[in-house]
Formats: C-alpha cells, structure tokens, sequence
C-alpha cells in the first residue's frame, strides 16, 4: 500500500520566521475553506530572552479576530520562557467552525528574543470526530 500524504496535506505559513522582541506578531490569514482538519505548528528557535506566548485566533470574516476558545483547539501552545523551550516545535490542532484562522505571539522582556516560526497544516483528508 502507497501512502501519499503530500496529496491530502497542505501547509500555509502564518508568522514568517523572525527573531521577535516585545510586542504583539499577528500572522498573516490562512484560509480554511475546503478542509476537513487543521494544526498549527510553532517551532521556536534559538532562545536568548524573554517570553514568547503562541496563540491561535479566528474569524469569520478574516478581519475581525479573536482568540480560539479551548473548545475549539486540542493541546495548547506552552510559552517559551527560558532556553528549555527553544529548538522545539509544539502542535495544536484547530477544530473551530471559523473559516479564517492566524497564528499570533505576544513576546515581553526581551532585548535579543528568540528565532520563531508558525505554520498552519490543513488536510483535505476527513479524520475521525473528537469522542
């Protein structure tokens, strides 16, 4: 049996790769429409200070945003606080309703930052439902 996931996956980059300082990254939208299942992957780089907090949000109309509500994510992102978290990458799936969706991360404290990234991972493929 052939197993062909480039076919069924598709990955849209929501925060371009980035040594981020004190403030507030919101990413770019990525459109939802046509896929079963969603996860967002932050991968956290070299770290050299600060907190650095991901976070999901969403819209219906991919302007208004606001943050995803536990309900509608599975795990959830742990802020990136000392070098401890960096050279990782964490996942958190999205199971909202909202056609629209972005990555952000609120970064405090830092002087130097941490080398930072997000994607989203959309699968056409239907999964099993949540128990």
């Amino acid at each position: 049996m052939k197993r062909d996931l480039r076919s069924n996956v598709d990955v849209a980059q929501t925060l371009a790769p980035a040594a981020r300082v004190n403030g507030t990254a919101n990413g770019a939208t990525v459109d939802l429409q046509g896929y079963e299942s969603v996860m967002f992957a932050f991968e956290a780089g070299a770290w050299t200070d600060g907190s650095h907090t991901p976070s999901i949000q969403h819209s219906d109309d991919g302007t208004n945003y606001v943050a995803a509500a536990a309900s509608d994510i599975q795990g959830g992102f742990a802020p990136v606080t000392s070098a401890a978290g960096q050279n990782a990458v964490q996942r958190v799936g999205y199971v909202g309703s909202k056609r629209y969706v972005r990555g952000s991360i609120v970064t405090a404290g830092a002087t130097t930052g941490m080398l930072q990234s997000m994607a989203v991972i959309r699968s056409r493929a239907r999964v099993s439902p949540l128990a």
